[in-house]
């Protein structure tokens, strides 16, 4: 990705607050996972060590078959890592609800997110212009996505900001996310869609106000229009489509590709 420097290992470098909950959930898992899984490498190594065939201490008792304490902590043990487990996940999925705001009191900025096959559309109906393969927006502001497919299922994931969420026909999903600070970092497909699947990627950038107000000033400059015929031409199957710009959509064009697969009457 050309001027572009990503994160690696995103997951573990988040740079948004869901993201950062999400990294921090998984780690407090496999922490409580951990409490089983540490005793029984350990005591796997104990036995056979007091055990084994010569030098063991292991008292060998032939006729032994049943320990109530040892039957109580195999199960009530396994039993309360579930449950806090079930408590923790209840929670925080809750509390992480991609429909969710993230912040009531500051104006999201709002992004329609169309599945190709194989690119990403992106329409801002608030200022009139789209991109393909490149989502741009502010950092520290929350970026609200709406998002459907106008082809087989999709899966939307920017690792480093928020976990994935399906993009599907004739319906559609919602993604709230928001960068801490500037940055640039990779999304793409999750869901195996097809020959173009390896390179259905797309830049997403966190920018300074200052740098967003360019980057849509630059994406007016641009002389195609996103009409009605101009869609059908760049919905056709593409593989390693380049990032372009389109500096006019036509009204409701979101809202027609979702009414060709439920019957609608797009305007």
């Amino acid at each position: 990705m050309d001027g572009c420097t990503l994160i690696r290992a995103p997951l573990l470098h988040p740079a948004g607050p869901v993201a950062l909950a999400e990294r921090d959930l998984l780690f407090t898992a496999v922490l409580v996972m951990l409490i089983v899984i540490v005793p029984v490498f350990i005591m796997a190594f104990l036995f056979a060590w007091r055990y084994r065939a010569f030098g063991g201490r292991g008292r060998y008792t032939p006729e032994w078959s049943y320990s109530a304490k040892i039957d109580a902590v195999i199960w009530l043990v396994p039993a309360a890592i579930v449950a806090a487990l079930g408590y923790l996940l209840w929670n925080e999925t809750h509390r992480l609800d991609p429909y969710r705001q993230l912040d009531p009191g500051t104006e999201a900025l709002e992004v329609e997110v169309v599945a190709q096959n194989w690119k990403w559309l992106f329409i801002y109906p608030e200022l009139g212009i789209a991109s393909v393969n490149e989502l741009a927006f502010p950092s520290g502001r929350p970026l609200s996505l709406k998002i459907t497919s106008d082809t087989v299922m999709n899966s939307f994931f920017i690792p480093a900001l928020g976990g994935q969420i399906y993009a599907m026909a004739g319906m559609q999903t919602r993604l709230n996310l928001l960068a801490d600070k500037p940055g640039c970092f990779r999304g793409r497909n999750m869901q195996y869609s097809g020959d173009g699947f390896p390179e259905q990627h797309f830049k997403a950038l966190a920018l300074p106000r200052k740098d967003f107000d360019s980057w849509v000033a630059n994406v007016r400059k641009s002389p195609r229009t996103l009409d009605r015929t101009t869609y059908r031409a760049l919905a056709a199957p593409s593989i390693g489509h380049p990032v372009s710009y389109y500096s006019g959509v036509t009204p409701n064009l979101f809202d027609s590709i979702i009414a060709k697969y439920t019957g609608g009457h797009p305007e």
